[in-house]
C-alpha cells in the first residue's frame, strides 16, 4: 500500500489502512467472482445494473464485507483519484508503433500503474480491436477512438480516458479503478458485471449504456447518477434519486 500512501499524503494512517483493507476485499471478491457466477441473479433483458450488487446468494457476511469494502474504497478513491485531471502529460510519444502497444498491454506495475514508460494511446484509432484481458493501467486514451473495441476482463487502473470515443465498447467483467472518462462518448457501451471504483464520468455521454450486474460503490453511484445522459431504465434500477 505504499504507492497508495504516496499518492494521498494528506490522508491519515488509519484511512490509508482502511483503504488497503478495502483493496484486499476487492481482490478477494474478484478471485471468487468466477465461482459465484452461476449463482448470480441476472436482471431482466433490457434492464441495467443492480441496486443490490446482484451477488446473491453469497454468504451474508461476505456480501456485506464486499459491499462495505467497495463503498469505502470508492470513498477513498474519490479523495485522490482525480488528481489525474490536473496532472501534466508528456508530449505524445513519436513512436509510430505506440498505438499497437495496446495489443500487448501494460503489464508493468499493473494495479498501481507504475511503469518504465506510460502507455500512450492518445489520438490512436483502435476501433473494433480485441483487448480482452489486457492490463492497460495508467494508459492515456485522451482523444483516441476505441469504438466497438472489446475490453472484456481488461484492467484499467488510473487510466486517463477523457474526451475519447468508446461507442459500443464492451467493458464486460472489466476492472475500472480510478479511470477518468470525463467528456468521453460512451454511447452504447456495456459495463456488464464490471467493477467500478473511483471512476469519473463527468460530462460523458452514457446514452444507451448497459450496467447489468455491475459492482458499483456508493460514492461512484452518486457520481454516476449525476450524469443526465444515463438511461432512464438504468437510473431506475440503480435507485438514482
Amino acid at each position: 500500500c505504499a504507492p497508495l500512501h504516496g499518492n494521498l499524503p494528506r490522508m491519515s494512517t488509519s484511512t490509508i489502512a482502511s483503504g488497503c483493507l478495502a483493496l484486499l476485499l476487492l481482490a478477494a471478491f474478484l478471485s471468487s467472482r468466477s465461482a459465484d457466477r452461476p449463482m448470480v441473479r441476472s436482471a431482466p433483458r433490457g434492464v441495467a445494473a443492480s441496486r443490490s450488487l446482484r451477488i446473491l446468494p453469497c454468504a451474508k457476511g461476505r456480501r456485506q464485507a464486499v459491499a462495505g469494502g467497495l463503498s469505502l474504497l470508492g470513498s477513498i478513491a474519490s479523495q485522490g483519484a482525480f488528481a489525474a485531471t490536473g496532472r501534466k502529460f508528456p508530449p505524445i510519444d513519436p513512436n509510430p508503433n505506440r498505438c499497437e502497444l495496446a495489443i500487448d498491454g501494460n503489464n508493468i506495475g499493473q494495479a498501481n500503474a507504475v511503469s518504465d514508460k506510460e502507455l500512450d494511446l492518445r489520438l490512436c484509432n483502435l476501433n473494433k480491436r480485441n483487448l480482452v484481458g489486457k492490463t492497460l493501467s495508467g494508459g492515456l486514451f485522451q482523444g483516441g477512438t476505441f469504438d466497438e473495441t472489446d475490453f472484456t476482463e481488461a484492467v484499467m487502473s488510473k487510466a486517463y480516458a477523457a474526451k475519447a470515443s468508446f461507442k459500443s465498447a464492451d467493458f464486460t467483467n472489466s476492472v475500472l479503478d480510478r479511470v477518468v472518462f470525463d467528456e468521453s462518448d460512451l454511447t452504447g457501451a456495456k459495463f456488464t458485471n464490471a467493477v467500478i471504483t473511483g471512476a469519473s464520468f463527468d460530462g460523458a455521454n452514457l446514452s444507451d449504456t448497459t450496467w447489468e450486474d455491475a459492482v458499483i460503490g456508493q460514492q461512484d453511484l452518486k457520481r454516476l447518477c449525476a450524469n443526465p445522459t444515463l438511461p432512464a431504465e438504468v437510473r431506475e434500477d440503480l435507485g438514482c434519486a
